[in-house]
């Protein structure tokens, strides 16, 4: 008996070893802190130019270092000032509308005929069955494999452009439109077929709103191809823009203002972008990607 009341555990170190035991991660504080400054609203502004500075004093150092010649690669200094005075001349801006304009068109035009074939392509098994190859070979085809159709039958003007860029910006819209209309809630659609919804209607309340999300994204994603495309059929047609800009500034030999109007297209993409994104979370704000976002 005094030998099993010796093996007999206490009772209040069994309550002792079964109580479960919070985790402190270390240094707690400083991963909150580090949390609550990435969260603050002017963080993403504030790292984004820490990105910029750091990538211009790259830039800088590799022109100054020898191995690139200065002549070829400007420092970034007189890059970015030149780039500044040429926003103040109104040669700078004609460029920029001439672009834009191309751009615009040929972005409409590309909606216009992707999201509701693509929409369509994802509704109807036999329509995507009936034109699956057709789509998946000019999908392949790079734009700028038809620049010299688009000199053939347009010349410099800018209707070439245009249709170079509706061909490069189309079938991305097209597939994530497609991709969206397959993306449905199965219950959502029982849902439809319960209360009697015709086709027309499915697509009106179903469709429509499901594939929204996937269309965003895929507009988002075509206005910078149709960027890319309007600047290089400028480039290599010579219709107006920054393309052609671009290449008049490198052909006689002015590389510092060629290299600020590079700068200036990547600046209006990036506008660009952020107009789309803005637009997208306006629009979508009821949906839950954008609330996650938010």
């Amino acid at each position: 008996m005094a030998r099993s009341a010796q093996l007999e555990p206490d009772a209040g170190t069994v309550d002792e070893l079964a109580a479960p035991v919070a985790y402190v991660p270390p240094d707690g504080d400083a991963a909150l802190r580090r949390r609550s400054l990435t969260d603050q609203p002017w963080a993403p502004v504030v790292l984004g130019a820490i990105g910029i500075l750091l990538s211009l004093a790259a830039w800088d150092m590799l022109s100054r270092s020898g191995f690139v010649s200065p002549q070829d690669l400007p420092p970034s200094r007189e890059v970015v000032v030149s780039f500044f005075e040429q926003l103040r001349t109104s040669e700078f801006w004609g460029h920029v509308g001439n672009t834009l304009r191309s751009w615009s068109i040929g972005l409409a035009l590309s909606a216009s005929i992707a999201i509701p074939v693509g929409l369509a392509l994802g509704s109807s098994w036999a329509f995507w069955r009936a034109l699956r190859p057709t789509v998946e070979f000019l999908r392949a085809v790079p734009g700028v494999a038809l620049v010299p159709v688009a000199i053939l039958l347009w010349g410099q003007g800018i209707q070439g452009s245009v249709a170079l860029i509706v061909f490069g910006s189309v079938w991305v819209l097209m597939i994530n439109a497609m991709y969206g209309a397959r993306q449905l809630d199965e219950v959502a659609r029982d849902t439809a077929r319960v209360f009697g919804l015709n086709r027309v209607e499915r697509i009106r309340w179903l469709v429509v709103p499901g594939a929204l999300p996937y269309v965003a994204t895929g507009l988002r994603i075509a206005s910078a191809a149709a960027l890319i495309t309007a600047v290089t059929a400028e480039l290599v047609i010579g219709s107006p823009g920054m393309g052609s800009a671009i290449a008049k500034a490198q052909t006689a030999g002015a590389t510092v203002k060629m290299y600020g109007l590079i700068l200036g297209t990547g600046m209006l993409g990036l506008v660009t972008h952020l107009f789309f994104q803005r637009l997208e979370g306006h629009f979508l704000r009821w949906h839950l990607s954008q609330q996650k976002a938010g």
